[in-house]
């Protein structure tokens, strides 16, 4: 007679927890494609701000002649555009129009690298304007400009 509690109260506790468990998977592991497809605010505006930092900054080191920096910079902002170009594509349609300027970044940018440091940074300096002006029109596009207050 003692058998049949026994196992009784093992498998309440167990169905238990195997409910509780199938609950919380189903709660972690949303996988509603709409927003899975759908970059936040916070991470775009992360990888803008990365991008446009390192844009401003690429242009700045070109009007000082630092043609290492030119280069090292392009090479971040190269990375911010092409991390931004995969969260928009997943975003489908809606942010279409931000990623042709940010493929022109990436184009000029690669020009920069293509001509190197051994040169002139007068040079690097065009294609390097060339892509910021692509960023800003990505980041206007997008709608993350930041406004002055002057």
């Amino acid at each position: 007679m003692r058998l049949l509690p026994t196992s009784w109260d093992r498998t309440i506790p167990a169905l238990v927890m195997a409910g509780i468990t199938a609950v919380w998977c189903f709660l972690v592991t949303d996988k509603n494609p709409a927003r899975a497809t759908e970059p936040t605010g916070a991470s775009l505006q992360e990888q803008s701000d990365g991008l446009m930092k390192n844009v401003e900054e690429m242009v700045a080191h070109g009007g000082m002649g630092d043609a290492r920096a030119i280069v090292h910079h392009c090479g971040e902002a190269t990375r911010y555009a092409d991390a931004l170009i995969k969260q928009l594509s997943a975003a489908g349609s809606r942010f279409a129009d931000a990623v042709p300027p940010l493929r022109e970044v990436i184009r000029h940018c690669t020009r920069v690298s293509d001509i190197g440091i051994h040169v002139d940074p007068g040079l690097l300096l065009n294609p390097a304007v060339k892509a910021r002006a692509a960023a800003r029109e990505s980041m206007k596009s997008l709608g993350l400009t930041k406004q002055n207050k002057s």
